[in-house]
């Protein structure tokens, strides 16, 4: 049983919770991260969720997202996600934050407060079976239209993200 921190809006712990229960009813306030790994040419890292996932299963996403255990600090997290997804390791710099909750079908919702880490790699990945179905390198500028051409390829969180990161991050490519 994988248990998520359950937090306020000011990203303060007021408990935990099993994972799939702070998913169902609407969802529960809970603490998750994304990661987005970009290369030298300012290449983002995207992922293509497992068809195995429980939820948002064969949609395109950022390198890692996933949520910290209780009392595991944030970038610790996201680097051990890293390696267990994706099968590398990286450097992570946190960017900033945000609250958003979405419909994910099956009768879930992702209502989380996300923190959002970058870091630079340029080898190739080594993905989890479980975790990704694939990945590939694409230019930044690339994802952002391709994300407004074609919305529903994307998980609900990563085109929220890019609505509120995406032109601090370009700025830092």
């Amino acid at each position: 049983m994988t248990l998520v921190v359950l937090v306020d809006e000011n990203d303060n712990p007021v408990g935990v919770m099993e994972k799939l229960e702070a998913h169902k009813r609407g969802g529960t306030l809970h603490r998750a991260f994304s990661v987005l790994v970009f290369n030298e040419r300012g290449d983002l890292m995207l992922q293509l969720r497992s068809k195995k996932k429980y939820h948002a299963g064969g949609l395109w996403t950022n390198t890692v997202c996933s949520h910290p255990l209780p009392g595991e600090d944030v970038t610790k997290a996201a680097r051990r996600r890293l390696i267990e997804e994706m099968g590398f390791t990286t450097e992570l710099e946190r960017i900033g934050s945000f609250i958003y909750r979405a419909d994910v079908g099956n009768g879930l919702t992702e209502y989380e407060y996300d923190h959002v880490l970058i870091g630079y790699y340029n080898d190739p990945p080594n993905p989890n079976p479980e975790e990704a179905d694939g990945w590939k390198w694409m230019a930044f500028q690339d994802v952002l239209d391709d994300v407004e051409r074609h919305p529903h390829l994307y998980t609900p969180w990563f085109r929220i993200l890019l609505e509120k990161f995406g032109d601090d991050i370009l700025k830092r490519l």
